[in-house]
């Protein structure tokens, strides 16, 4: 007699899929990073923030470490979204006290536009993602991530972080041709990265739009939800059923709303400044939510942690929740 033995599908997995798990699974975004102890072990012989992200071998065991302590549902694989800029051809560095840098942008024509050469730079990820994989038990779930386009945009053209991504507003009014060419070629190029994290091990993917806070209604349609909406179809074409998470980090409830209904994503995380409650009674309907405990919350810890955790349990009760922060732990957590 054969018996067919199938692997249980991790809680993660099965939210966005449309399923109510309770309680519900818990990852954090940044879970693997510099609040922990063995990860500043790691960080002081590794050489640099980028030396890891581009060491298989250490990022998979910093992929890891989180998991190991805190029995986290999910993994989210050690990288950076500025990968795409490297990967296109403009240089990327991480200085101590400052944080990414980047070379002047090259123009349009002088960004990459070969899928092998990106896929060649970025085989230290997928290498990474195999490896974890491997590593990590089949009831937790792999997640990759991307940066998005407009949030990509504005690194590429400013250089480094910015307050009010001052140039790449002026850049996108002044010249909206141009930067239409920008976002799609940023897009192209995250739909081939998320599609070969799907590939290597992944089984779920975020989409961080760390940056798209501030646009205004019609801009935000055309830089954030279009670029979005495009990667989404264009990995689903490859990889049909690819679970994708989106991150419009900062953006009004209007704008949320729209983004639920047109990019296509299977669940949205909402910011720390965003009500959850508003989010699952508004979006939860036709998507999943994930979110959106203030970090701050988290260092402070005691009753007022157990009471942000508290609402946030209470509002998602009966609904496909996935609990989160509404950013990325903080070092001094």
């Amino acid at each position: 007699m054969n018996t067919k033995f199938s692997l249980p599908v991790p809680a993660l997995v099965s939210v966005l899929e449309g399923k109510q798990i309770w309680p519900p699974p818990v990852w954090l975004m940044r879970q693997a990073g510099r609040y922990l102890p063995e990860y500043r072990e790691i960080r002081k012989t590794a050489g640099s923030f980028w030396a890891m992200c581009m060491s298989p071998d250490l990022a998979t065991e910093i992929t890891l470490q989180p998991v190991r302590r805190f029995d986290f549902d999910a993994a989210i694989i050690f990288s950076d979204i500025l990968v795409i800029p490297y990967a296109l051809g403009q240089a990327v560095r991480f200085d101590d006290g400052i944080g990414p840098v980047l070379d002047q942008y090259p123009g349009y024509d002088g960004l990459g536009e070969d899928p092998g050469l990106w896929k060649q730079r970025l085989s230290p990820v997928y290498q990474a993602l195999e490896q974890t994989r491997k590593a990590l038990s089949s009831t937790k779930a792999l997640i990759g991530f991307a940066g998005a386009p407009w949030t990509l945009a504005a690194y590429m053209l400013e250089g480094r972080g910015s307050v009010d991504q001052r140039a790449a507003k002026l850049f996108g009014y002044s010249n909206r041709q141009e930067f239409s060419r920008l976002l799609n070629r940023l897009a192209d190029a995250v739909a081939s990265h998320l599609i070969w994290q799907l590939e290597h091990g992944a089984d779920v993917v975020q989409l961080f739009d760390s940056w798209a806070g501030g646009l205004p209604d019609q801009e935000f349609c055309d830089w954030v939800i279009g670029p979005t909406a495009k990667i989404v179809a264009t990995v689903r074409d490859v990889v049909p059923g690819a679970r994708m998470i989106g991150f419009p980090r900062a953006a009004t409830q209007n704008q949320y709303q729209l983004y639920a209904s047109e990019t296509g994503v299977n669940c949205v995380g909402i910011d720390t400044a965003n009500s959850i409650s508003w989010a699952i009674s508004t979006l939860g309907g036709r998507i999943a939510i994930q979110g959106n405990l203030d970090p701050i919350a988290l260092i402070a810890g005691g009753d007022a942690l157990d009471d942000a955790i508290d609402r946030i349990l209470s509002a998602g009760r009966g609904h496909s929740l996935i609990f989160n922060l509404g950013h990325g732990v903080l070092q001094e957590t």
